[in-house]
């Protein structure tokens, strides 16, 4: 089969396409022949040595993938045999190797996919569906307003739409073009901020009639984390997930004190079970399936171009869900 290897450090030109066996089930696992495969942000910053733990080397990246039941191993029920699911292979013992035309994974984790719902769109809802859904479990946003960054980006998305279900009094929504604000006020945001531009906490506090934001989901990291503590209301919270490097000084802790303004983390892997995933994603699969839940389609490659679609995501150009297709 072919897959996407990566045995060095470096630009989106390290990701090599390689021919390698094809996986085989071990008891209790399946065979998924690949229709689909999420690209992530978290994993550009792994090929390029950026992200917060370095991985061994050589690996196949990709720990999301969509398809169908090919094969089974031993003790796996035969009713799978051709079934469309999702690979959710984070949450498995073998996490990674999604860029691949094949997978592995436990056969309690293969989760069933409706029969209205795209492969593509599945893999949408696996690990930015899950961060979203799990961010306000965490933090609820009933009844208050909250500051969604990259708005229009795979998780930023979804958070809009669900933050809306969740009863916020108001969204504000913030991204880097007008084009990806459109996009996030379509989904309901209520107010929308470039925050490309220099005076973008000061049109933070505007939409929120001068009073900042009680919540802010914070994605994105970088310095963009210090300027969002600055349009967040006395006695709010930010929110962040462990993706990136967050540039908060000392000052800022101290002014967080003196505001009564918390700070919170966030994991996904560590809120995961498997009767828990299961139960979520078919939650976040029907949802959308109903056309409760809008996925925003990204950009589309061929398993081939995996470089390129590391390139879209290293410049900042991607909305919604990039994937590969084998």
């Amino acid at each position: 089969m072919r897959a996407i290897q990566l045995t060095r450090f470096g630009g989106p030109a390290v990701l090599d396409v390689v021919d390698m066996p094809k996986p085989e089930p071990q008891r209790g696992e399946v065979l998924v022949r690949v229709h689909a495969a999420g690209v992530n942000f978290f994993e550009v910053l792994m090929r390029a040595d950026r992200y917060a733990v370095t991985p061994q080397l050589p690996m196949i990246l990709g720990v999301e993938a969509a398809g169908v039941v090919e094969t089974i191993g031993q003790g796996v029920d035969a009713k799978l045999l051709g079934a469309r699911v999702a690979a959710p292979l984070f949450a498995s013992s073998h996490p990674f190797g999604g860029y691949a035309e094949y997978v592995t994974i436990d056969a309690g984790l293969a989760v069933p996919l409706p029969d209205t719902l795209s492969f593509e769109d599945a893999t949408a809802l696996m690990v930015q569906g899950l961060t979203a859904l799990h961010l306000l479990r965490q933090s609820p946003p009933a009844g208050k307003s909250v500051l969604i960054g990259a708005a229009a980006g795979g998780v930023g998305s979804l958070l809009v739409q669900l933050a809306k279900r969740g009863g916020a009094s108001r969204i504000v929504a913030a991204a880097g073009s007008k084009s990806k604000l459109d996009l996030a006020v379509s989904f309901g945001a209520d107010g929308a901020v470039d925050y490309s531009q220099a005076d973008w906490v000061a049109a933070v506090r505007e939409a929120t009639g001068g009073a900042g934001v009680d919540i802010v989901y914070d994605t994105v990291g970088g310095s963009l984390t210090a300027a969002a503590l600055a349009a967040l209301a006395p006695c709010g919270e930010l929110v962040f997930a462990a993706l990136g490097r967050y540039a908060l000084s000392t000052a800022d802790l101290e002014a967080m004190i003196g505001r009564n303004q918390s700070l919170r983390g966030f994991a996904l892997l560590p809120l995961l079970s498997p009767a828990g995933l299961r139960e979520n994603l078919s939650e976040l699969f029907q949802l959308a399936a109903g056309g409760a839940l809008f996925v925003t389609k990204g950009a589309r490659f061929p398993l081939g171009q995996a470089s390129e679609a590391h390139r879209l995501l290293d410049d900042r150009r991607s909305t919604g869900k990039v994937v590969l297709v084998p």
